[in-house]
């Protein structure tokens, strides 16, 4: 059994040799070949390039030819913001303000970026396509509706649900003409990364989101590809809805317990994958990190249905070391229980943790939003917004600071605030709002109320 075999049997939910590995090799891939994220995200030769140094470097099983959740986006009229180590941004929302769906521009694979990263997937497939399985990895239809409406689109499930479910389907229809270009040109797994719906409950999530993505698994099936559900962000109220679709194949991140996801899927017959600590250990720790790290996940989810990945896709500098080492122990059974028996677990450094800031004795209202990085990620940059915006309507001024968990600054403030999951907007030191965006009446009560209750 090959590589390739081997993670298919895997995403079946089928035993098998040792978990499947799968590191989701986005814009990192630019830097295993010294090329921004900009350069990459826009040659078939760098995005080629890159993924063979990874299958070098990683031996994965399987390999995303790009993680980049705006490329419908670009096609339909949303304008980017590039940056040099991350997918680049959306920073205009075409439907905002109730705009109709006619006014977009007709969504066609040959136009965009598309034609280059289709170009990837036939060299890759012609190349290495017999060992490794590729993904196609599309924009969820609720995130890409995001994309077209801005943070609107929550409040706007209340007041036009018909409208909103009318701009989801449309995204669907998109997903599945993507989802046709990556299967005419051989990739053997759709993903659809729909990070957003973590902000929603799970009867919105089977209201909204479950037609439309069972949509895209339907087409999936019916072209004998396989299937996966990739989310982002605390996601556990919607485990249930998101195992009731019909996907092959369920994928989280950090945020949510990979005990969890595997007990659920195990009763819905799917397999899971997950969920390597993006920054604390892939990106900052150390070799032994990630080490142990794998271990933890291997140990969880065992031989049965399960591919080891990080959370999401890998921060641009995250170092190569660490991820050879994590591929190390999901690769070789005994090289994994040699470190089992020889890491000393990591404990925390005898250092004094710095106490929060004394909030109350400063003048202004501050507001903490702990985020993975706003830049990149599409709760923590809806998040972000939601917070400006909000700043905009109040009766005081406020000061915002973002923090960025891909720094150990960041990592540090979060441990200070107690913040669990991201993002999290905390008031004067204490959480708010946890890994949801809030309405902005909501969102701005909740100012206001600090405000009022500033020198008492």
């Amino acid at each position: 059994m090959n590589r390739r075999e081997l993670l298919l049997k895997a995403l079946r939910n089928e035993t098998t040799p040792r978990p499947a590995w799968v590191p989701f090799v986005g814009v990192h891939g630019g830097k295993l070949i010294g090329k921004s994220a900009r350069e990459y995200l826009q040659s078939s030769d760098l995005i080629v390039q890159g993924l063979k140094k990874a299958c070098e470097l990683y031996q994965p099983d399987g390999l995303p030819v790009v993680f980049d959740l705006q490329l419908e986006a670009e096609v339909l009229g949303c304008e980017l913001r590039w940056a040099e180590q991350t997918p680049p941004s959306v920073c205009t929302h075409p439907l905002e303000q109730g705009k109709s769906l006619a006014a977009l521009p007709v969504f066609d694979v040959a136009n965009g970026r598309f034609p280059i990263v289709m170009e990837a997937v036939r060299t890759m497939k012609k190349d290495v396509g017999s060992e490794i399985a590729l993904y196609g990895l599309i924009c969820g239809p609720f995130t890409l509706a995001l994309h077209l409406m801005g943070n609107d689109i929550f409040l706007q499930m209340f007041d036009h649900p018909d409208y909103v479910k009318a701009v989801i389907g449309f995204c669907a229809s998109v997903g599945q003409k993507v989802t046709q270009a990556y299967l005419d040109n051989g990739v053997d797994v759709i993903a659809v990364v729909d990070p957003m719906t973590s902000q929603i409950s799970a009867e919105h999530f089977a209201d909204f989101v479950t037609p439309a993505v069972n949509q895209i698994f339907a087409f999936v099936k019916d072209r004998g590809g396989l299937s996966s559900l990739f989310v982002c962000g605390d996601a556990t109220r919607n485990i249930e809805a998101m195992c009731r679709t019909a996907c092959d194949n369920i994928s989280i991140d950090e945020n949510i317990p990979l005990e969890r996801i595997r007990d659920f899927t195990r009763g819905h017959n799917k397999s899971f994958g997950g969920n390597l600590r993006l920054t604390t250990v892939l990106l900052l720790g150390d070799e032994d990190d990630a080490r142990l790290d794998a271990i933890r996940c291997v140990d969880v989810g065992g031989g049965c249905g399960f591919v080891l990945a990080p959370g999401c896709d890998l921060p641009y500098d995250t170092p190569p070391k660490n991820l050879a080492a994590a591929a190390e122990m999901v690769l070789d059974g005994y090289r994994r229980e040699i470190a089992k028996r020889t890491i000393i677990a990591k404990t925390a450094e005898a250092a004094i943790v710095a106490a929060p800031p004394n909030y109350q004795n400063e003048p202004l209202v501050t507001i903490d939003v702990i985020t993975l990085d706003s830049s990149s990620c599409a709760p923590c940059q809806y998040m972000m917004d939601a917070v400006h915006r909000a700043s905009k309507r109040l009766s005081k001024p406020v000061i915002v600071k973002e923090h960025r968990i891909t720094t150990r600054e960041g990592i540090s403030m979060m441990t200070r605030l107690g913040v669990k999951n991201i993002p999290t907007i905390c008031l004067d030191g204490k959480v708010a709002f946890i890994s949801i965006i809030p309405d902005q009446n909501t969102l701005v009560s909740a100012i206001e109320a600090k405000i009022a209750g500033k020198g008492k």
